[in-house]
């Protein structure tokens, strides 16, 4: 399992020109769900997503948890962070879990968020075309694998 951490603001991810969902701050997590992934990797990825200290205090350093700034989640699926493009200049992506195995998963880690961190977590649409706007705040971005 794979995730790519945004601390971000105004954050709104849209389907077919809708508004599916949005967040003024926090973290827009990518998350990419990999052939042979399975539930027991769910739990320490929640756990990284919800720990991650990357928020400044009031010095000025980065030492909040989201929750601790306030902040929400947008928790994006992503498998093409599973694209191998070392051979040739086409990703292949056989190294993501199929729709059926990674979208149980993703929504795995959704709900752990919730219900273990007590995190606000907005959600895309799994397989779907999504537009994405974000202001990356800093930036800040962390590249995780469990």
């Amino acid at each position: 399992m794979r995730a790519v951490i945004q601390r971000v603001k105004d954050t709104k991810l849209s389907v077919d020109g809708m508004l599916v969902s949005e967040i003024p701050y926090g973290l827009a997590v990518y998350l990419g769900v990999g052939a042979g992934d399975t539930a027991e990797k769910c739990a320490p990825m929640a756990k990284k997503i919800a720990q991650l200290r990357i928020f400044e205090d009031e010095n000025g350093k980065m030492n909040l948890s989201v929750k601790e700034a306030g902040g929400e989640i947008l928790l994006i699926s992503q498998f093409t962070l599973y694209g191998d493009c070392s051979h040739g200049n086409r990703p292949s992506f056989i190294g993501a879990a199929r729709p059926e195995v990674a979208e149980p998963l993703y929504e795995e880690v959704a709900g752990r968020l919730r219900q273990e961190w007590g995190l606000t977590v907005k959600q895309g649409v799994f397989g779907a075309d999504m537009k994405i706007e974000q202001y990356n705040d800093g930036p800040v971005t962390i590249l995780y694998e469990c």
